[in-house]
């Protein structure tokens, strides 16, 4: 059984440190996972409940919540924006909550990494990734963390790609994501 876990990045630019460890998720995921990278946050209008309306919600948004519904699990990286999670990852979080009580993140198991300038790695951002997660209906793993500090010089010359106790992390995070998407089929 192949277990299909979507990658969303809360960076937008692309020399994004949290892009290259989805990258790297996606290069050394373990034999039966599958991680897809999601390309189109960035054309998703900010959430509106008078745009999303049947028949007219856009159409970035609509690919979104498909993406997430087809997925057996996702993957949040996130950088930290002024001790929190990015606008683009909580506009994703919006869009996924809705319709209330059946959105695309209801039930499904969600984790979030990634990494940050300082000391810490993002810990706060991850931590309000995986509350926003939560309240809009997802299955947080609470204890699935990675949080890698000092981005910018850790990964000055050096993709995340092939940094030996990053790849060792990432896989301790996608079997973890795997299993508990296993258990819960």
């Amino acid at each position: 059984m192949s277990v299909r876990i979507l990658a969303l990045v809360g960076s937008l630019r692309s020399g994004s440190h949290n892009r290259q460890l989805a990258e790297a998720a996606v290069k050394n995921a373990p034999e039966g996972v599958e991680v897809v990278l999601y390309e189109g946050l960035a054309s998703i209008p900010f959430y509106n409940e008078d745009i999303d309306v049947e028949g007219t919600t856009p159409e970035a948004a609509t690919a979104l919540r498909t993406a997430v519904t087809e997925a057996d699990a996702v993957l949040f990286f996130s950088p930290e924006y002024n001790g929190t999670l990015p606008a683009v990852l909580k506009n994703a979080i919006d869009w996924l909550s809705r319709p209330y009580g059946s959105g695309a993140l209801t039930g499904k198991p969600v984790a979030a990494i990634g990494t940050a300038f300082g000391q810490f790695g993002g810990v706060w951002a991850q931590d309000a990734t995986r509350k926003a997660a939560g309240i809009a209906g997802a299955q947080v793993l609470e204890d699935v963390k990675l949080s890698i500090p000092s981005s910018v010089i850790r990964f000055a010359e050096l993709h995340p790609a092939d940094d030996a106790e990053v790849v060792e992390g990432l896989a301790k995070v996608l079997g973890q994501l795997s299993e508990l998407e296993a258990a819960t089929a």
